[in-house]
């Protein structure tokens, strides 16, 4: 049974990624360093790399909607050049991201010693019976990465909401820093714009080139977007363009602002300004403006700077991990740790040359090295899509066509070229370097291992090319614009995700149950297993890995179903989140009903969210979470009504298909307070009775009194072999002060509970759980 990759990255976190990425050390670092080399012109340096960079993002946009793979701009320029280039590129990438975590990291630490200043560190070496000294800084920049590489070792889950919570409250700091300091501006720090001449533009161009590597990060995930065709090029533009014109505009303030000697060399330029500008004014009785704008403004710079490095780290590791899948590496580098699925010696080897990185080299010295290597892949980024054009290629169809092609790739080239051979000797013996030993290593370790070559030289073997061409569409029916699975129209469809802890018993118990519901509307049941794997791992590299668990479920699953009467269908989907992997699936094979299991819930989690909560605010069809499912006879079933217009109905209509199949007998209860007038009773006995005008199986009705419906209602359910419940999305605050009554219910009774949510109801206010308290206790 293959595994399938689910695309679960939509325009927004597109675009998230992307921003996140370069909003860092282009704003929070690089202008003080490179106002020293461009004057103020280094607004210009800003324009001119974002548009040094557009060719490039036009053209992985272009080819990550051809080839959506895990790898981005090495996968192409591995495809389209071959696998000489393909290492080049692989190596340069590796080292650009290295560099710019590296920056983040280093950069980040010196607006933490800006208010507070930090203590060197003296470690002595006892082979030469020595003292060496760190600074501060560069002892919390290793630190921090120490930190970071044991959440990346350890698979900690990152979510595209996370990153986009970041990317807001960066937003929002750096728009107030505008708004409270643009009128400011004076026309006088402008004086002497061209002084540095083009040479400096030139010079600073090629410093802050690095604080738009993240435009292409997303190509690196281009399998895990869903409707690439769209939301790649969409969102690597829109990113490009709001990031250039955040950049331009902070750094016209800036300049606008501060004094040339004050903010020239600065690596701390934001705290500067805003110390600057704000630190002798007081608000609302004495309260320092300055102190706390400084503060927001270092909130911002270690959230932008530390989510850069992190990401950093992150997105690095994968690069030696596909250079050694495809045999361009050392075997080592693929190893995943099978406890953490993470590429354990990637990271290891990453995280080991950014520390050595921020304990030896300077913020500009980084900079300029990581931009270097970052135009050299951006170049052959260019070259690959030409290469791919001019093969006319039969496979080759992207969704998204360069527009101004081929020249823009020629600029592309070109300037990429020129800009490189004007930054210092350093930066242009390092380029020249990578390629040296990029072709080296390939013809030395890597020729002998790979059977390929670029299209570029129409030498790619056939097979090779039928399993490319295979592999790509398979990846492209996953897309979310691709056709729907096919299905009868009056077939009721009932999936069943399962996650990886799921044991034997708990799939059993819902299959179980399932069963009933779909043999009574001629339906099949869909049992997928989605794995979740951390983000530090490609998604194809986890679908390639077939382990004892997959075996085993696939097997299980088989013995299960074999005595079923009704059609199952057995598949499994890799995924870096689980909750939009089901959603997603749930849709495109438009599923009537999702059946899932559910642990107890805690209000603990319900602060922090669950992912139960998630699925019913997005699902397409019904949800049913199941508690307590091991497997049981049933002679009742037990509906807790509660006059919901569409919740009851459903519960009603599942408790009748199951009763039916079973032979079991069905039960209305409903909880009133023991001082309850009789007209309510009355009232409810008359819905009760037209609840069972739904059923074909014997109903009874059942009204407790009791001052605390739980402890009545629970009393009375002790008979029942299954009870059903409903269920709403969760308020976080709300319900952690005053829980849902049906979380109470479930979790005071023994027997099966299925928690029903219609997906025709409507997601309750934060007054829903006092009312619920006051009406229903």
């Amino acid at each position: 049974m293959t595994k399938d990759l689910e695309r679960d990255l939509g325009l927004f976190a597109v675009i998230a990624i992307s921003m996140g990425a370069m909003i860092g050390s282009g704003i929070f670092i690089l202008p003080g360093v490179a106002m020293a080399e461009a004057g103020p012109a280094v607004i210009l340096a800003f324009v001119i790399a974002a548009i040094l960079v557009v060719p490039a993002a036009l053209s992985i946009a272009e080819l990550g909607t051809a080839m959506p793979e895990a790898g981005g701009d090495y996968v192409f320029i591995e495809r389209g050049l071959g696998p000489t280039f393909g290492t080049i590129a692989g190596l340069g990438t590796w080292l650009m991201l290295m560099l710019k975590g590296s920056l983040a990291l280093y950069g980040g630490m010196f607006y933490i010693n800006f208010v507070y200043e930090l203590p060197t560190w003296d470690l002595a070496v006892p082979a030469v019976e020595s003292t060496l000294t760190i600074p501060g800084v560069r002892a919390l920049g290793i630190t921090f990465a120490i930190v970071l590489i044991a959440v990346n070792l350890f698979g900690v889950k990152q979510t595209g909401g996370l990153q986009l919570i970041m990317v807001i409250v960066m937003l929002a700091i750096l728009s107030a820093f505008v708004a409270g300091s643009i009128i400011q501006v004076e026309g006088a720090n402008f004086d002497g714009f061209f002084d540095e001449g083009i040479d400096g533009i030139l010079s600073a161009t090629a410093l802050v080139l690095v604080s738009y590597a993240g435009v292409t990060k997303v190509a690196a995930v281009a399998e895990e977007i869903e409707n690439p065709g769209r939301n790649l090029p969409l969102g690597l533009l829109v990113s490009l363009i709001a990031t250039a014109f955040l950049y331009a505009l902070l750094v016209f303030v800036l300049v606008g602002v501060v004094e040339g000697e004050a903010l020239t060399g600065t690596e701390e330029p934001m705290a500067e300004a805003t110390e600057l500008l704000f630190g002798e004014v007081t608000i609302w009785g004495g309260l320092p403006l300055g102190t706390l704008a400084v503060g927001a403004i270092v909130l911002a710079a270690l959230l932008a700077l530390i989510s850069t490095a992190n990401a950093g780290i992150l997105t690095a590791s994968r690069y030696p991990l596909a250079l050694s899948r495809d045999n361009l590496f050392l075997d080592k580098f693929e190893y995943i740790h099978p406890r953490f699925s993470t590429p354990f010696v990637a990271i290891l080897t990453t995280g080991a040359i950014i520390i050595f990185i921020v304990a030896t080299q300077e913020v500009d010295e980084i900079a300029k090295m990581a931009g270097a290597f970052q135009i050299l892949v951006y170049i052959l980024v260019c070259g690959a899509l030409i290469a791919f054009r001019e093969r006319d290629l039969e496979w080759y169809n992207p969704d998204f066509h360069t527009p101004g092609y081929p020249w823009v790739q020629l600029f592309g080239i070109f300037s990429g070229i020129f800009i490189i051979s004007q930054m210092d000797v350093q930066e242009i013996v390092g380029s020249i370097v990578i390629v040296i030993f990029g072709f080296v290593w390939f013809r030395w370790y890597a020729k002998d291992k790979v059977e390929r070559e670029g299209v570029a030289k129409g030498l790619a073997r056939r097979e090779a090319s039928k399993q490319f061409v295979r592999d790509t569409e398979a990846q492209l029916e996953e897309g979310a614009d691709s056709p729907q699975p096919a299905r009868a129209t009056d077939q009721y469809e009932l999936l069943i995700p399962i996650r990886q802890d799921v044991s034997r018993e708990q799939e059993d118990a819902l299959i179980q149950m399932a069963a009933p519901i779909v043999s009574r509307r001629n339906g099949r049941i869909r049992v997928v297993r989605f794995d979740e794997v951390p983000d530090q791992v490609p998604l194809d590299t986890a679908a390639e890995e077939v382990s004892e668990a997959d075996i085993e479920f696939e097997e299980r699953t088989d013995e299960l179903v074999r005595y079923l009467e009704v059609p199952v269908e057995v598949g499994e989907i890799v995924s870096h989140d689980t909750r939009h992997a089901v959603v997603n699936f749930a849709d495109r094979t438009g599923a009537d009903l999702i059946l899932a299991r559910q642990e107890a819930t805690s209000r603990l989690g319900t602060l922090f969210g669950r992912d139960t909560d998630w699925i019913m605010d997005h699902a397409p069809c019904d949800v049913v979470f199941v508690q307590h499912e091991q497997r049981v006879q049933v002679d009742e079933i037990a509906i807790v009504t509660d006059r919901s217009p569409f919740n009851d109905p459903l519960k009603v209509e599942l408790a009748d298909a199951m009763a039916d199949v079973l032979g079991a007998r069905i039960r209305f209860c409903y909880a009133v307070s023991e001082n309850a007038p009789e007209e309510l009773t009355e009232t409810i006995e008359e819905y009760h009775d037209e609840l069972d005008d739904l059923c074909t199986v014997p109903v009874e009705s059942t009204i407790v009194r009791a001052n605390d419906s739980v402890e009545g209602l629970s009393r009375a359910l002790e008979s029942s072999d299954i009870v059903i419940l409903s269920t709403v999305t969760h308020r976080r605050l709300p319900d952690l002060v005053i829980e849902q009554r049906s979380d109470r219910l479930a979790a005071a009774i023994d027997q099966p509970v299925l928690l029903v949510h219609s997906k025709q109801t409507r997601r309750g206010s934060f007054l829903r759980p006092i009312l619920d308290r006051v009406l229903f206790d």
